[in-house]
């Protein structure tokens, strides 16, 4: 009669393989000690008994479970998958695996995430608002093992790594003026937004640095785009070379609808930069093969990730005390668009 799988024991693992139990904890939370032929009998051992590792025993004996979750708002704009991407590269080095969830930037979504029962079942939470903002600091009381992504909450009693937004969208605004272009455009206002957002913080930094050089934004050339995806960037670059005299040189407040913008450019017979400059924000992997390569704004996202998993760690591992607020280094990255 076959053994059932939810009875097998590392013992019983340790017993087919030869080995200790010990050896059998080593080999499945991948110490290195373990020489290559014990691991092979071991893992064959597992295989064929059918072992499951059970977290909920392990979690007893260790305080963790050996997860973490990430919430964002969603996996359709490229900067949150390059972003997950990244974070999942970080928590290994912690031994974590990552559990993605999506709160699709619903308010009510976000506050389930925070008090949730999925709270219980991993060691943290890397947590990106977009519906919560201002206010709403109250919420995060009480949540130790937390770190807040973002530009939506300040000053919270939690750990908080974000972008330098004003100063990056000035970076790149800056450098179209220098480039010598007359007539700049942006597309990612949101004014159904908070004051304190990746959007408005974007556009801030945009007037402001126009401002600097004597600029004034005619108002038709600021274009709301709420939701930041690829058929933003293109019916918002359609509406802006619609226009009697349309920009030379256009701000997408971030990579996806930059490229939604190169399409419409494309899709008239137009060129960048020739017939009109883009620069994006984020610089996702796609920035470097989009045609023409995009120029963009890097926004540390490696750092960013990183820091929310360091500083994750050390709550868990209890090594710290304040809040701390990091901004990650902004950069600018020169390819073909602009």
């Amino acid at each position: 009669m076959a053994q059932r799988t939810d009875t097998v024991t590392m013992a019983d693992v340790g017993a087919r393989a030869g080995v200790t139990g010990r050896t059998v904890s080593n080999v499945l939370s991948g110490h290195p000690s373990v020489r290559a032929e014990t691991r092979e009998r071991v893992l064959r051992a597992v295989d064929e008994l059918g072992y499951r590792l059970n977290t909920s025993a392990r979690s007893l004996r260790t305080g963790r479970t050996g997860s973490i979750t990430l919430a964002i708002p969603e996996l359709g704009i490229d900067y949150f998958t390059d972003l997950a991407g990244r974070i999942m590269v970080e928590a290994e080095r912690h031994d974590w695996s990552v559990v993605i969830q999506q709160t699709g930037a619903r308010r009510e979504s976000e506050l389930a995430i925070l008090s949730g029962a999925s709270r219980q079942h991993s060691d943290g939470l890397i947590f990106q608002p977009h519906a919560l903002g201002p206010g709403d600091e109250r919420h995060l009381t009480g949540n130790d093992r937390l770190v807040i992504l973002g530009d939506r909450i300040f000053n919270a009693p939690v750990d908080h790594v974000a972008m330098a937004n004003v100063e990056a969208a000035r970076l790149a605004t800056r450098y179209l003026v220098d480039r010598g272009y007359q007539r700049i455009a942006a597309i990612g206002s949101n004014p159904r937004v908070a004051t304190t957002s990746a959007a408005s913080l974007r556009l801030d930094g945009f007037r402001t640095e126009l401002a600097s050089h004597g600029r004034h934004v005619p108002d038709e050339y600021v274009i709301v785009a709420e939701d930041w995806h690829l058929r933003d960037g293109a019916v918002g670059m359609e509406r802006l070379l619609s226009m009697p005299e349309p920009p030379d040189a256009v701000f997408c407040f971030n990579d996806t609808m930059a490229f939604g913008a190169l399409h419409a450019i494309a899709a008239r017979g137009l060129t960048a930069p020739d017939d009109v400059a883009i620069i994006g924000f984020d610089n996702v992997p796609m920035a470097e093969f989009a045609v023409p390569p995009l120029t963009t704004v890097e926004p540390g996202t490696n750092q960013i990730a990183k820091h929310a998993v360091d500083l994750l760690a050390a709550r868990v591992e209890g090594r710290v005390d304040g809040p701390t607020e990091i901004f990650a280094t902004c950069s600018l990255v020169v390819r073909r668009s602009a």
